[in-house]
């Protein structure tokens, strides 16, 4: 049968959140990063939520199990993958996509909004008059570009993998960008959904085939974060190494939502 169902996990706390949290916490002006951002790795809480989306997927039925995984190239996307796989004692091999890599920031790459507004003052005000969706940092993507990497992703998904069911391991915005495909949402929508449910680190969402949606998928769960309370498994919501952080609201601290 096709592709019947997508499951998709951002991957879990890394050292850029941790990083970006602490600039925010400290009203800094640029990211004290500890890699450049494919290379940034899993905290140790990290791992944890990862090893528990492993045990997640083991108590999965049969009919429910992945039979191919697709994951961003970016090092903590592919640790939470291959973490996850180790813990179910699934054994498939991680299919990396650039499409799937984090939203690519640009010239405010490391900065909070602090930095960006004292650094690039234009680009600031350029960000407000555009908006946060549509809005490219010179060198950079917006949500939008993502966007149309997430329609091709998925598009190839449905057509060329022989499986029912798919896991993603990615990033938030590309997470949250799958299921504004498969929902067929708008701006608006989307924008809303990222400040009042932010997606969670390690956190699950769903799509399944609905022939009756006009997308062709629907949006069963999202923002599962069940394996880890049940667990005693940090949870944890951070702006990521490359977000705009420090800017007063979530929705102001985060450019992209992820790292």
């Amino acid at each position: 049968m096709p592709l019947q169902q997508v499951i998709l996990v951002r991957h879990g706390q890394s050292e850029g959140n941790v990083a970006a949290e602490l600039a925010q916490r400290d009203g800094l002006e640029r990211i004290d990063v500890p890699a450049r951002d494919p290379d940034v790795e899993l905290s140790a809480t990290g791992r944890e939520q990862a090893a528990a989306v492993g045990r997640w997927l083991g108590e999965l039925a049969e009919a429910d199990q992945p039979g191919v995984v697709w994951s961003s190239p970016y090092r903590r996307a592919r640790q939470t993958g291959e973490i996850a796989l180790r813990e179910a004692d699934v054994d498939l091999a991680l299919r990396v996509d650039e499409r799937l890599r984090d939203r690519d920031m640009g010239i405010t790459d490391m900065l909070t909004a602090d930095g960006i507004t004292k650094k690039y003052p234009e680009e600031a005000e350029r960000r407000a008059w555009i908006g946060k969706f549509y809005y490219r940092p010179p060198g950079g993507e917006s949500w939008a570009d993502v966007a149309g990497r997430v329609r091709a992703v998925l598009a190839e998904l449905a057509t060329v993998e022989g499986h029912e069911v798919a896991l993603v391991t990615a990033h938030d915005v590309v997470v949250l960008l799958f299921c504004y495909v498969a929902e067929g949402l708008d701006e608006e929508a989307v924008l809303e959904r990222s400040r009042s449910n932010p997606l969670r680190n390690a956190a699950i969402c769903r799509l399944v085939r609905d022939p009756s949606s006009p997308t062709g998928w629907a949006v069963t769960d999202y923002n599962l974060d069940d394996h880890l309370r049940r667990e005693g498994v940090e949870v944890t919501d951070q702006p990521g190494a490359s977000d705009e952080v420090g800017g007063g609201s979530r929705d102001e601290q985060s450019e992209d939502v992820d790292a």
